[in-house]
């Protein structure tokens, strides 16, 4: 890749603007390793890890529905003390970021600190999981809890913190105290709670009954979010939602995104899909004449 798409957010630089989104072939030293050696991936964010070992929700924890994909995979994962192993055997050929989700700012700490220990980049607050009792959107709705949060971690962190926020209406009060407490840039938006039922079963289809909407239906929202975002916080934003092809991913750096994530494409498309939005950025920006990425971020806001 030529340089223009090279970008950094805090210290982190990487090699182009689309990163692995959390949740998504980030809960595996082998998985991760495949999609750094097959694709142009800029940094990985692994699968959420929390204090204690989970087992998530009981099967179907996913479904398609007709605007996108539904999964309630309840955190899953095999607990943070893992995280030595996985990241010592993960290529280190880009950024590795390593999210976290807990419930208390002491939790977040403790995990974070221990995440920097075992090798990773940067860590990733999942304050925005809309499926998870006392995770994620419940504690990440709380402005003031948010500021707690980051706090602790920062006071024992010495690589970048990011802070994933979901859909809320109090979300951009959230994210300026997020950047008040020191968080290095914002991540959004994650899924968004909802459901879906089996006609014929006459039930919910998930396990959990409820679950989070991603694809192409939360897009607009995405770019809503990240666009008002910009106009108030200084620290870089990674945008999140819906990204399905070149275009999605564009829009959002319009909107104020220094660089974006993919989740549910990889799902629907394949892992090629990240390197078809990668070269289809690049033709993009050769073709409109710009000569950096930072060049588009936030230029809606200027035209």
């Amino acid at each position: 890749m030529v340089a223009l798409l090279k970008t950094s957010i805090s210290n982190l630089k990487m090699r182009t603007p689309v990163l692995l989104a959390s949740g998504v072939l980030g809960s595996s030293y082998g998985t991760i390793n495949r999609v750094i050696e097959e694709t142009l991936v800029g940094a990985i964010v692994t699968k959420s890890f929390t204090k204690e070992p989970r087992n998530g929700y009981p099967t179907p924890i996913v479904a398609y529905v007709k605007s996108g994909l539904l999964n309630a995979v309840g955190l899953a994962n095999p607990g943070y003390k893992m995280l030595k192993e996985l990241l010592r055997n993960v290529s280190r050929n880009v950024p590795i970021i390593v999210s976290i989700a807990s419930s208390t700012p002491q939790e977040f700490a403790e995990i974070a600190e221990y995440a920097e220990e075992a090798g990773a980049n940067a860590v990733e607050l999942n304050l925005s999981c809309p499926h998870v009792k006392g995770h994620g959107l419940e504690v990440g709705q709380d402005p003031e809890y948010v500021g707690k949060i980051v706090e602790n971690v920062k006071s024992v962190s010495n690589i970048p913190v990011f802070v994933k926020l979901g859909y809320s209406d109090k979300v951009v009060e959230v994210a300026k105290r997020a950047e008040k407490a020191g968080a290095d840039a914002i991540v959004a938006i994650n899924t968004i709670r909802a459901m879906a039922i089996d006609v014929y079963a006459k039930k919910p289809i998930l396990s959990n009954t409820y679950g989070g909407l991603s694809g192409p239906a939360i897009h607009p929202i995405a770019v809503r979010i990240v666009y008002d975002l910009y106009k108030v916080i200084e620290i870089p934003i990674v945008g999140v939602g819906g990204v399905m092809d070149w275009k999605d991913a564009v829009e959002l750096m319009l909107a104020g995104a220094s660089a974006i994530a993919v989740a549910s494409a990889i799902a629907v498309k394949g892992l090629n899909v990240i390197n078809e939005i990668v070269e289809g950025i690049q033709k993009y920006l050769e073709n409109e004449g710009f000569g950096k990425i930072s060049d588009i971020v936030g230029l809606a806001h200027k035209n």
